[in-house]
């Protein structure tokens, strides 16, 4: 693979020698030839000192470091980024017969910016984030082949996630099967989607969270909002809720829930709404004992951070206003431009407006399957608490 040479600004190299994997645009030298989106580039400093090697896009994030050695990006690199990876999920433990679930790759949290792999009982769906990832796509996917053997599934999704000015499709690189495609996250049963569904037809960074309330629910009633297919509220009744409400403004959301209460035969204790959760949340019509509070990202740029935190403080002061003395909630953001300092502090102002006392039992966060690079602080999004509301 051909490389191009850009240099790095006198003042803009701090944050390569702490090994951030970012590099902006506004960090590279003035009357630089530019390659084009997706390339291999070698950093260097002003003085021709080599610094860093990534991919290459015309954008604000303009370099995606992939190492910090004078190393080549090819096969043998991606096979052994890529095997690292999956060695990490099954010393965590996540492939056996109650769990087919899991993040394979976490871009930067694997040395991999701009990559994810989610995988599905035998199916692994790649979804790119930068063009050279994109142009990467048969060496990830023989990197895959030779790491979990032939039989591999491997679908490609990233139309929705790379410039429009790129032409993308989403195809079966490897094997084929029908979906909804059945697997297990802690002994439950799901279809997931990742044709039609949101991103890759599931929101994996939930499923501690979710076992986590399966502990809460025992003989407790639960409302789900938010609830795309419908983890949080198999995981309560899974856990012996006695009455499970699951929330969604999309009817489509509400069908999957449907689909995957009814393959693991809940239907006894459960009921949908199709609703605004925002306005839902203004008038409860019943006295729950826990409130599931897990949004899409209010704000996906720093400029729409303060509508974002309006968004959840007044999200959080309805629940807590709503829910029955001693009730919990479980509340969270994965808007990555609001840290959990802020989201803590949100929810406390929620708290103080609603005028009722609260107690923080529970920090949430993303599981060890997201890791987040230790050079790289914005890889932790999700962030989320459990409280309990006198």
């Amino acid at each position: 693979m051909n490389e191009s040479t850009l240099r790095v600004r006198k003042n803009k190299l701090d944050s390569i020698g702490r090994k951030h994997p970012w590099v902006f645009s506004g960090a590279l030298m003035e009357g630089q030839d530019l390659p084009e989106d997706g390339a291999v580039v070698c950093l260097e400093d002003p003085r021709g000192n080599f610094l860093a090697k990534g991919h290459f896009q015309n954008a604000t994030i303009a370099i995606r470091v992939l190492t910090f050695t004078d190393e080549l990006i090819d096969a043998s690199f991606f096979r052994k980024r890529i095997s690292n990876a999956i060695a990490l999920r099954r010393n965590l433990g996540l492939f056996h017969k109650d769990n087919s679930i899991c993040r394979l790759v976490h871009g930067e949290g694997d040395s991999l910016p701009g990559l994810v792999i989610d995988y599905y009982n035998d199916a692994a769906i790649i979804q790119c984030h930068s063009l050279g990832m994109y142009q990467s796509i048969e060496l990830i996917k023989n990197a895959l082949l030779d790491a979990l053997g032939s039989e591999l599934i491997i679908y490609s999704k990233s139309s929705d996630t790379l410039p429009k000015r790129v032409e993308t499709s989403d195809n079966f690189l490897s094997g084929n099967c029908i979906t909804p495609h059945l697997a297990h996250e802690n002994g439950i049963q799901y279809a997931i989607d990742w044709i039609n569904g949101q991103k890759t037809g599931f929101f994996i960074d939930q499923r501690e969270n979710r076992a986590l309330l399966g502990r809460y629910a025992n003989g407790k009633k639960v409302l789900n909002t938010f609830c795309y297919s419908g983890g949080f509220s198999l995981s309560a009744l899974k856990g012996g809720a006695t009455l499970v409400h699951s929330l969604d403004s999309s009817k489509k959301a509400i069908e999957l829930t449907e689909q995957n209460i009814q393959l693991n035969q809940f239907s006894g204790k459960h009921d949908t709404i199709v609703a605004d959760a925002m306005e839902y949340m203004k008038d409860l019509k019943e006295d729950y004992d826990i409130i599931v509070l897990d949004p899409p990202a209010f704000a996906k740029h720093r400029d729409k951070r303060h509508q974002a935190i309006q968004g959840y403080k007044r999200l959080n002061a309805h629940a807590i206003r709503q829910i029955k003395p001693g009730g919990l909630i479980f509340t969270f953001s994965c808007s990555q431009v609001v840290d959990k300092y802020l989201f803590n502090n949100t929810v406390i102002a929620a708290a103080i407006e609603s005028g009722r006392n609260v107690r923080i039992l529970e920090q949430l966060h993303q599981p060890a399957d997201h890791p987040v690079n230790a050079f790289h602080p914005e890889g932790e999004y999700l962030k989320g608490l459990v409280i309990q509301v006198d």
